[in-house]
């Protein structure tokens, strides 16, 4: 098996609210959807952020609901601390719950943290040990 990840599902409670916090609110564009039932987001390199009606997604993945917000955390990766900033107050303007400001960390960085509507972690980070190009890969 290669080492790659190709989709990521998240199961939602409500797929028009999550398109209207992603498309509508972050101007995420829509690769492919079924009204209602999935919304497909082509994010990165080949990466295809998937919003699923969670009700579905138990059934085809033979899961029951999880107790509380999954332990999981979406990490979106920017050139500079400004960067974050500015990504905070866009995912905040679109409805995002701001779950921990904007700080440096002791090792260097600076990350923020918010939530999407069904509770989802999503990182801002500034990592000044690596770079990010404009396409979205980690540089050394």
């Amino acid at each position: 098996m290669e080492p790659r990840v190709d989709f990521i599902s998240l199961g939602v409670r409500n797929v028009p609210e999550s398109r209207a916090f992603y498309v509508d609110g972050l101007g995420w564009p829509v690769h492919r959807e079924v009204a209602g039932e999935v919304l497909f987001i082509q994010v990165n390199n080949g990466l295809v952020l998937s919003l699923w009606d969670v009700r579905q997604m138990q059934a085809e993945a033979v899961t029951g609901p999880p107790a509380g917000v999954p332990s999981i955390t979406l990490s979106h990766n920017v050139q500079s601390p400004e960067k974050v900033d500015r990504v905070m107050a866009e995912a905040a303007a679109a409805g995002a719950a701001i779950i921990a400001e904007p700080v440096t960390k002791p090792w260097g960085g600076y990350t923020g943290y918010f939530a999407d509507p069904d509770g989802f972690r999503w990182e801002v980070a500034y990592n000044p040990t690596w770079g990010v190009d404009d396409a979205g890969r980690v540089t050394v």
